[in-house]
């Protein structure tokens, strides 16, 4: 769009866009998303904004359930990110997951829409136990950038900067974002398309801090299988998800500060003038 003034954000996606690890389900929760769409009302105040993420959904799931209800809200801007919850899977397929993707790529951009995707970051450097899982991130990035070429897609390289992967940028579960985290995914995606005002400083580091001895990793690894990885795997073995029941927190275009609603189909953006 000129200038980057967008009307329709539309984000499509998991636990990370629907905002976990910023907020709670008490007091809501804010997420990158969210931050985002500050970042456009900032440069065009009459931007709309839905979000129809859901938490454990893995890619397929968010293609089936939510390109379909993003198409009829003929977004010009969407961000679609998916699959992690996949490549954490015992039965994860690359190219199955990226094309997933790309099938909502292919259809947002016909539809007119500029997409904006990221890549992830090295999950054996956030929790050293998932390191095995380090080699499917660099096979799922690469085809994700693939796809985005394809498509015309803008992607945000979160995977690149050593500062995505410091601890402080992740709640203690380690999946998720913390409040910082996503607010650096946010200016990163606003880098991505050239956002006004936008700029690189996302990808800086943080200040030093002092590193944990081996005693403390070790200590540290422990509660964290404990109190994250034991129930994940409880719940994969129980075929359950931490999705199951749940709906998108914001299914209708509505102005960035208007509360949420679900009390209504979602909202169908007006036609184009003839």
């Amino acid at each position: 769009m000129p200038n980057g003034e967008y009307l329709r954000y539309v984000a499509l996606g998991d636990s990370q866009t629907e905002g976990l690890g910023d907020g709670d389900d008490t007091v809501g929760l804010r997420g990158f998303a969210d931050r985002f769409a500050e970042h456009l009302t900032a440069v065009s105040p009459g931007l709309q904004y839905a979000n129809l993420a859901v938490r454990g959904r893995v890619a397929g799931q968010v293609r089936a359930e939510q390109l379909g209800p993003a198409l009829a809200l003929r977004p010009d801007l969407a961000t679609v990110v998916a699959g992690v919850n996949d490549l954490l899977r015992p039965r994860f397929d690359a190219a199955e997951v990226a094309g997933q993707l790309e099938e909502m790529f292919a259809a947002l951009t016909a539809a007119g829409a500029h997409v904006v995707t990221l890549t992830f970051p090295d999950i054996g450097k956030i929790a050293p136990l998932a390191r095995p899982l380090g080699s499917r991130v660099l096979d799922l990035n690469d085809r994700i950038r693939a796809a985005a070429a394809r498509q015309g897609v803008s992607v945000a390289e979160t995977a690149a900067p050593p500062v995505t992967t410091d601890p402080r940028m992740w709640t203690v579960d380690r999946l998720h974002a913390s409040p910082l985290g996503h607010e650096r995914i946010a200016a990163a995606i606003a880098d991505a398309i050239r956002l006004p005002g936008s700029s690189d400083a996302w990808t800086r580091p943080l200040p030093p801090q002092v590193s944990p001895t081996r005693r403390q990793t070790a200590a540290a690894e422990l509660r964290w299988a404990t109190a994250f990885l034991g129930p994940w795997l409880g719940r994969r073995l129980r075929g359950r998800s931490s999705g199951d029941g749940r709906t998108a927190k914001r299914p209708r275009l509505l102005p960035l500060g208007a509360p949420p609603s679900h009390d209504s189909p979602p909202h169908e953006a007006p036609s184009d003038p003839a």
